[in-house]
């Protein structure tokens, strides 16, 4: 109650704010609601929107606040997404998304963990982040709907290609199993294949067996075909260049070793609606940067912080592999050689990341700033 108490204090010369935390999870919602010195707790049905705003005339009553006091929300980013924010600010209250990663907990071994007590750890904090304690946690930036559904088009590539690789292996570890080996499912020839292989003691596919992986096969064929529509939407609207974050995905494709999947990701996952300040940010948010340990006299590097966009981290890694082969006269690719061509695997695999986030870097000022990086050789723009 001592920290209500000094938060109270602090508020009660400024206007009068009704806070409130939501609790999300798939059945019902915790709402915790303070005026700066009480606290109300209620469930409500998970996604009962006349039912938050029953809730909320009765906070008001409760605290005794007028009809048009302020409101300020929280909750934690997550599966359901920020539909509930949009709706939160269309109805004039003041929302934040946090990092549930970003949110400190107990350290003790054994710690009580309840819908109602993350609710009220929500609240507390919410009141202290409005108090000026801004560093509590991180706050994620909420995208425009827009840019939100152009994201779509590239995560779903991503799925199918799993989908495709998972359809492949599953056809050849059918017929592994009677000691056949295919090179590829893909080939135009499977089918005919499929007909005229026999197994390890010179017998025909059993007929269930057979249409299990033909069945398997017209299952990947769609998955090829959705691939194949996707690449070409792609490409068409990258063509017409009919938005900013479409010309920058042009622009990126102008550096060789930046192809059409990794300047896609690159602009629509990261670079088209995030408005990064400076490096660090940058290299930040893909989790890139590194995380010292220097504690007395112990001084441990723990590696990169892998936080963020885990998208964005792993298409740098493999990016910069292909800026060594196809740029190898840039300063970044000179820079990795000279230090770490003559290491040990681990030391180049260190070296890779490193350059990974250099090359991140330097593709954002190539975007914002119209920087090429240096020695990069660059195509004409499509």
């Amino acid at each position: 109650m001592k920290n209500l108490e000094t938060l109270h204090s602090i508020n009660s010369t400024k206007t009068a704010i009704l806070y409130m935390a939501i609790e999300l999870s798939n059945k019902d919602w915790k709402l915790a609601f303070s005026d700066g010195k009480k606290m109300r707790y209620i469930g409500i049905d998970a996604g009962k929107l006349y039912q938050l705003q029953k809730e909320l005339g009765k906070a008001r009553k409760v605290f005794t606040l007028d009809e048009d006091v302020k409101i300020t929300s929280c909750y934690e980013a997550g599966r359901d997404g920020f539909w509930i924010h949009r709706y939160l600010l269309s109805c004039n209250i003041e929302n934040m998304v946090v990092d549930s990663s970003s949110i400190e907990v107990s350290r003790r071994r054994k710690r009580a963990k309840t819908d109602r007590i993350d609710a009220k750890m929500l609240l507390v904090k919410l009141m202290r982040y409005c108090a000026g304690e801004k560093k509590i946690w991180s706050v994620v930036r909420v995208p425009k709907e827009q840019d939100e559904d152009d994201r779509q088009l590239g995560r779903e590539l991503e799925v199918l290609k799993q989908e495709k690789t998972m359809h492949i292996n599953r056809i050849k570890a059918l017929l592994m199993q009677q000691g056949i080996k295919i090179s590829s499912p893909i080939r135009k020839k499977f089918l005919n294949e499929l007909n005229c292989v026999l197994t390890w003691d010179r017998k025909k596919l059993g007929a269930d067996l057979k249409n299990r992986i033909l069945r398997e096969y017209e299952r990947l064929e769609m998955v090829l075909q959705q691939i194949k529509f996707l690449k070409e939407t792609r490409k068409e609207r990258v063509e017409r260049k009919d938005s900013p974050s479409l010309k920058q995905v042009a622009r990126l494709q102008t550096l060789r070793g930046i192809g059409p999947e990794s300047s896609w990701d690159f602009v629509m996952e990261f670079f088209g609606w995030r408005d990064f300040k400076n490096r660090k940010e940058v290299a930040s948010l893909a989790g890139l940067s590194p995380t010292p340990y220097n504690s007395g006299q112990s001084q441990i590097e723990q590696g990169i912080r892998k936080a963020g966009n885990r998208r964005i981290r792993k298409l740098s890694v493999e990016i910069a592999w292909c800026w060594l082969r196809y740029q190898p006269q840039s300063k970044l690719s000179r820079w990795f050689k000279d230090r770490f061509a003559k290491a040990g695997k681990r030391m180049r695999r260190i070296g890779l990341v490193a350059l990974a986030r250099r090359l991140l870097i330097a593709l954002w000022r190539y975007l914002k700033y119209g920087i090429a990086p240096d020695g990069a050789i660059i195509k004409t723009e499509i």
